[in-house]
């Protein structure tokens, strides 16, 4: 059974030590390609690096954080744009070519100091997006309203994308649906004990609007939680939503593939 994690900060200092031990773990519980976004100038490197030691099984996201969002912005938003010019003006089509912009959003979680600054950077890169013809990569936490109202404005042209780590409530479900091109991406948060993901995800959510991810290191899903987090462990996400749905486990991996493969270009 093969399956895939969309969403794996593979080049952060927590795996710098066993990368290649993760990496192999990953492969051997059945995983069969990994995304890596950026969240900032360093990482357009970083991420790019670790997608070129295991090419056509790391898959790079490119873009500027809500959380990295300063006074800044502007200078930022430049790297990175000149880092996508770059790779997409190759001679020759590369294996990092990143797939998708992202993680973008908003976070309004712990400040709303630089509201404006995230409000414009966001809105920028979903240009990006539409000019690229490239998928978002979306983080939001605290901001779904502000969120849908900017991606409203694009609707009829955004290629698609993909809602991190989406918890929310049915309401929200059905508010991020409407963009027909996008799917949920669902987490360790599907297996905590407390979670009501299992009861509101069957009821208003079709499996061909879901992918599945870890967002490793963090939020590892039970029975790791409070452990590390790595792409192997996307295994119990996926066994998680198959008891949820009431499918076999092959079912989930069968339409979150291709679910990959429409939305992201991803093809196992």
């Amino acid at each position: 059974m093969k399956f895939i994690d969309t969403h794996c900060h593979l080049d952060g200092e927590e795996f710098r030590e066993d990368l290649d031990a993760v990496v192999a773990r990953a492969r051997e519980a059945g995983v069969e390609a990994i995304g890596v976004p950026g969240i900032d100038v360093k990482s357009c490197q970083t991420v790019l690096e670790v997608c070129r030691r295991y090419p056509g099984y790391c898959y790079p996201m490119l873009g500027l954080h809500p959380e990295e969002v300063r006074a800044d912005w502007e200078d930022s938003l430049g790297t990175v744009l000149s880092e996508f010019t770059v790779l997409r003006t190759h001679s020759e089509p590369s294996p990092v070519s990143p797939i998708a912009i992202g993680e973008v959003g908003l976070d309004f979680y712990w400040s709303r100091e630089f509201e404006q600054e995230q409000l414009l950077a966001f809105e920028e890169q979903v240009r990006w997006s539409v000019e690229m013809q490239l998928p978002l990569m979306i983080h939001c936490r605290k901001a779904q309203n502000e969120m849908v109202a900017i991606l409203k404005k694009y609707r009829d042209n955004l290629p698609g994308g993909v809602f991190h780590c989406f918890t929310g409530n049915a309401l929200e479900a059905q508010e991020l649906l409407q963009f027909e091109r996008f799917v949920l991406g669902i987490g360790g948060v599907l297996t905590f004990k407390k979670s009501h993901l299992p009861e509101v995800l069957p009821a208003i959510v079709p499996l061909d609007r879901i992918v599945l991810e870890t967002d490793a290191p963090y939020m590892a899903p039970v029975p790791h939680r409070g452990q590390r987090n790595e792409p192997a462990f996307v295994a119990h996400v996926l066994h998680s939503l198959a008891e949820a749905y009431g499918v076999g486990d092959e079912d989930v991996a069968r339409q979150t593939n291709a679910n990959c493969e429409k939305i992201l270009n991803i093809i196992v």
